[in-house]
């Protein structure tokens, strides 16, 4: 967070806990809101006043959704890259509506088949599901190309900008999209567990013969966080050059796998090594001052579990980072990287160790696991390319603190499926 939004975020944390919540409540009502309002139309390019605050972009995506009135002859498209919050819902939806829930395949190069969208699409599809930046990943989706092409169709489009919203220019009306959902935290450094949601007209007038339950919100001490850092938010750049030198690092480096695909890609960069997993390389880089994070294969479960990756390093860079602190993260990882190999046990020693001796340690793990338990099922093709959704999905645990990280084991699904 930046200094200001820290200090309204303690102060009126202070001020909630001497006199209660209402104080605070009415000030965020008759001040704050206002204020907010025009900056969120300011920062999604949409009417002020089109936007509603959640606890989190998942929360309010899982109140909105599940009220759409969808029945047997619809279908619902999702991508590989959808989070495991979202397709978890869409999932639901899909065995209480009855309807289809399909996969748009990707081309070769990792990037969304938008000929197959454009071939595929009629008004049988009702609503379309896609992650703008997905959390496991850098690629940026094409969200306004796709909003091209469903523009003249009846179905709804809901984006996910909770990984772009910050660090690329995210307008809704190029989008075309009915439902955007967001995070104040991440590339905005507002405080966490405040979000947010655009909801067109189009939208609440769909919902609205069905109610719509109201989106759970966030503390006021966090509205008014997030106020102070969208008040200090600087226009949205993508930092494609310095995110390229980040990733001429890693491919630089011995061992090091680069979860790039597609063509564009954002400020974030996904990698994991061939020797060291994921969780101990990031703590040791944090030994090391460089705060880096990781993705496992449940929170993107239609994409990295299919690519053998069970677990992955994440490092980003937003406007205040310098080529200096990526040369500081290209020399945390060489350090480590050099005292994982001083400590590994020489390769003939393993050999002729008991196996229960070498199958333990850091070194074990560097073989990738196809898929974890209940992780995804294969895809029976759909009609015309796609592919028809058969996937067990994970549920998504909430975030706690001091959260231990997921971790994926091998073995049969209780379905049978592997």
């Amino acid at each position: 967070m930046t200094v200001a939004t820290r200090a309204e975020l303690t102060e009126w944390t202070r001020h909630e806990d001497r006199h209660g919540p209402h104080e605070v409540d009415e000030h965020v009502h008759h001040v704050v809101r206002r204020e907010l309002d025009a900056s969120l139309a300011a920062l999604l390019g949409t009417p002020a006043g089109d936007t509603v605050l959640s606890t989190g972009a998942a929360d309010a995506f899982a109140t909105l959704v599940p009220r759409l009135p969808l029945g047997p002859g619809d279908r619902i498209w999702t991508t590989p890259y959808e989070g495991v919050a979202n397709l978890t819902v869409l999932s639901a939806l899909r065995e209480r509506a009855r309807c289809r829930l399909e996969v748009v395949p990707l081309r070769p190069d990792g990037d969304l088949d938008l000929e197959w969208m454009a071939a595929h699409i009629d008004d049988d599809v009702a609503l379309v599901s896609v992650a703008h930046v997905p959390a496991g990943c850098g690629i940026v989706a094409p969200v306004e190309d796709i909003g091209r092409i469903l523009a003249p169709y009846r179905c709804l489009y809901a984006v996910d900008a909770s990984y772009a919203v910050g660090q690329l220019p995210v307008d809704v009306g190029r989008i075309g999209c009915q439902l955007l959902t967001g995070d104040g935290w991440r590339f905005l450094r507002g405080p966490e567990s405040v979000g947010f949601a655009y909801v067109a007209a189009e939208l609440r007038q769909v919902l609205a013969p069905y109610g719509t339950a109201p989106l759970v919100p966030p503390e006021g001490a966090r509205v008014v966080a997030l106020n102070a850092a969208l008040a200090e938010q600087e226009e949205a750049v993508p930092a494609g050059d310095l995110a390229a030198v980040l990733r001429a690092a890693l491919e630089g480096t011995p061992g090091a796998q680069l979860i790039a695909p597609g063509r564009v890609q954002s400020g974030i960069v996904a990698f994991r090594h061939a020797e060291v997993p994921a969780g101990p390389l990031r703590r040791e880089l944090a030994a090391r001052g460089v705060t880096a994070g990781k993705t496992v294969a449940q929170e993107t479960p239609l994409y990295l579990p299919g690519h053998g990756v069970t677990a992955a390093v994440r490092v980003s860079v937003h406007h205040d980072n310098s080529a200096e602190d990526v040369a500081r993260f290209a020399e945390a990882l060489r350090d480590v990287l050099a005292g994982h190999r001083r400590h590994t046990v020489p390769t003939a020693v393993r050999a002729a160790a008991p196996a229960s001796v070498a199958t333990a340690g850091v070194g074990a793990v560097a073989a990738p696991v196809a898929a974890g338990p209940r992780a995804v099922s294969a895809f029976p093709a759909a009609e015309g390319g796609g592919a028809a959704l058969a996937v067990r999905v994970p549920r998504p645990r909430r975030r706690t603190a001091g959260r231990r990280h997921l971790a994926l084991v091998s073995g049969p699904a209780s379905d049978g499926t592997a």
